[in-house]
């Protein structure tokens, strides 16, 4: 297993080298000058070309990669001139909100995902299924956001049983209740089309499995129902849910992006929305390259369970 992983993450390094590249690529073909837009009316000539040379600006674009790239192997990302601290302590003082809110809608999708699945490959073409298919292609065809501001009109506005922005309170509250309860809107907006498709793919991967001769042997040997299904056919279709939870652990991170703007949610979204309208470069680059690779780690990690369940996969 030791070398399997270490395999895994030796084919992690160019695809983050390639992100590193493309991230560089798109941030310095942005229309505009960096420099005046930090300076805003203190753009005059000599300070523009003070923060272009600080920056690195004023060199050619490979030469200016080359030096980024090299900081970044030192762990050096640079210095947010918008906000005049390390870029470094602003992504992960961000990253870790982000975190929350990702890593719960992750959980909360993955374990309704994986129920609805089996329900309704268990009981196929019953009203069980209909149902629950049926809310599922409605999540899976509501836009996040939009989903995201019904919330908060009926269960922030109307109701008054969540709050509608925010990680904590502003006045008392800082605790886990505090933090909670401020996260069950943004959590379920994030995780709601997650777990339409965790709930397609793993009722087709049960429906698969259950067609099995194996399934009918067990059942022939007298096994309980129960026993079949969660202890043999849940377990052999679980290798093929595992990686789609791995990329909608990506797609949850990307998602976070828009829905900490809608629930001004203080994390790496509304962090990068803010450095772009600013053209922050640097604390852009950082914020996008952390997320790609947690993404990339994301993956591995889905790629490693999948490999301790069937084991054939690491040959």
């Amino acid at each position: 297993m030791g070398l399997y992983i270490a395999k895994r993450l030796l084919a992690a390094i160019p695809v983050l080298l390639g992100l590193s590249v493309i991230v560089f690529l798109i941030m310095a073909m942005i229309p505009g000058d960096p420099a005046t837009a930090i300076l805003g009316s203190y753009a005059t000539p000599e300070n523009v070309a003070r923060i272009n040379e600080a920056l690195g600006l004023d060199k050619p674009l490979p030469q200016q990669y080359l030096i980024w790239l090299g900081n970044l192997l030192q762990g050096d990302f640079g210095r947010s001139y918008a906000l005049n601290k390390p870029v470094l302590d602003e992504v992960l003082g961000r990253f870790s909100a982000t975190l929350i809110l990702a890593g719960t809608s992750l959980l909360l999708c993955a374990v309704f995902g994986l129920l609805a699945g089996v329900v309704t490959a268990v009981r196929q073409f019953g009203w069980t299924d209909r149902i629950v298919t049926f809310f599922v292609l409605i999540g899976i065809s509501t836009p996040s956001f939009f989903l995201g501001l019904l919330l908060i009109l009926f269960f922030a506005v109307k109701m008054r049983l969540f709050p509608a922005s925010g990680m904590f309170a502003i006045y008392g509250g800082g605790d886990l209740p505090d933090l909670i309860h401020h996260l069950v809107l943004p959590a379920v907006t994030l995780a709601v089309v997650a777990t339409g498709v965790i709930a397609r793919l793993t009722r087709t991967a049960m429906l698969e499995v259950l067609r099995q001769d194996y399934i009918r042997t067990a059942r022939a040997k007298g096994l309980s129902e129960r026993r079949v299904i969660y202890h043999h056919a849940f377990k052999a279709a679980l290798v093929s849910v595992i990686p789609v939870i791995g990329i909608q652990a990506g797609f949850v991170l990307g998602g976070a992006v828009y829905i900490e703007t809608v629930f001004q949610w203080p994390g790496i979204g509304a962090m990068l929305v803010n450095a772009i309208s600013t053209r922050d470069i640097l604390l852009v680059q950082g914020g996008v390259l952390v997320v790609a690779a947690s993404y990339v780690l994301f993956n591995l990690a889905a790629d490693v369970v999948q490999s301790l369940l069937d084991p054939r996969l690491r040959r």
